[in-house]
């Protein structure tokens, strides 16, 4: 069964615009922040260093978000991470914004396994270690 996480925080005064809402480039950085908070919570990073000197990373292919309703200074938000295909290089998941009991946004991510070595990437297959902790 696909991994799902949760991550629950508090809006900060400076992710507002003017209006008090949370500005749009925020959902994206709150999407990587809960997903950074899942990785530590399968016992990993999305950098996760190689017993060969490599270093395997997970760079973004595609990302968006729909917006059904602002979010605010000081609201609590909780993300919904849930792993919806594992393919043989990539991860996709669906970021669910709660706010009070309602879908605030969702978020669509797809990223893939590369590793990195001398400043160079080079998409990977999965390695099975890895992959084993996508699944509950």
């Amino acid at each position: 069964m696909p991994l799902t996480f949760n991550y629950t925080r508090r809006i900060s005064f400076a992710e507002t615009d003017m209006a008090g809402v949370m500005h749009f480039s925020n959902y994206f950085r709150l999407m990587e922040e809960a997903e950074h908070a899942m990785f530590r919570d399968m016992g990993m990073s999305v950098v996760q260093p190689r017993d060969d000197g490599g270093i395997v990373s997970w760079p973004r292919i595609r990302v968006e978000c729909e917006y059904r309703g602002p979010i605010r200074f000081e609201e609590e938000v909780t993300l919904h991470l849930t792993i919806t295909r594992i393919g043989s290089k990539s991860v996709s998941y669906t970021a669910e914004f709660e706010r009070d009991g309602r879908t605030a946004a969702e978020g669509q991510v797809t990223m893939v396994c590369c590793l990195m070595r001398d400043g160079s990437f080079k998409s990977i297959d999965i390695p099975e270690d890895i992959r084993a902790r996508f699944h509950k």
